[in-house]
């Protein structure tokens, strides 16, 4: 089986998800479908000082599945609501698989780990939620996870400054 993006409207990946699911469940087309992915991750945000953990979906509007797509199952999925095609059409593109193991490790990044209930990762991109630079988007620059710090490059009056925040004080963008 070959792994394929599939795009939807907006807020619909759930829902497009479960009709697939639901549409060849005791068909012949069910042996052609294998998993169907809305990779998401927890991020966790701070509303009147309480910690609160929320998903985020990575991609918004696309559905990773990997199928076998023969014309009844492209033909099925394609006319479903919500759905607007394959990505490359009436051809779609089969996604190469070190794409899909990617795509599987941040599927799987947003887990909980035994040293930390936090996941970040240089280079990602952040909100500062609170603290004398809230409303501040960055980069991650370097993570001190024992002591749940992170420094973060913000853009302050046109230059680049390092911040030295506490993990529960971003959101992942």
């Amino acid at each position: 089986m070959n792994w394929y993006v599939l795009h939807t409207y907006t807020a619909q990946e759930d829902n497009v998800k479960e009709m697939i699911l639901k549409g060849i469940r005791d068909t012949e087309m069910e042996g052609l479908v294998g998993e169907i992915l809305v990779p998401k991750q927890k991020t966790y945000i701070i509303r009147d000082g309480k910690k609160i953990e929320r998903e985020k979906k990575i991609f918004n509007s696309y559905i990773i599945i990997q199928c076998e797509l023969l014309p009844k199952l492209y033909s099925y999925v394609v006319n479903l609501p919500g759905v607007t095609t394959f990505l490359g059409g009436k051809s779609p593109s089969k996604l190469p698989q070190h794409e899909v193991d990617r795509l599987l490790g941040i599927d799987e990044r947003g887990k909980d780990k035994v040293s930390s209930s936090y996941e970040f990762f240089p280079k990602d991109k952040i909100r500062i939620i609170n603290g004398p630079f809230a409303d501040f988007e960055g980069i991650v620059d370097k993570i001190a996870v024992e002591n749940e710090k992170l420094i973060v490059n913000v853009t302050v009056f046109g230059r680049v400054t390092p911040v030295e925040v506490n993990m529960d004080q971003v959101e992942l963008v």
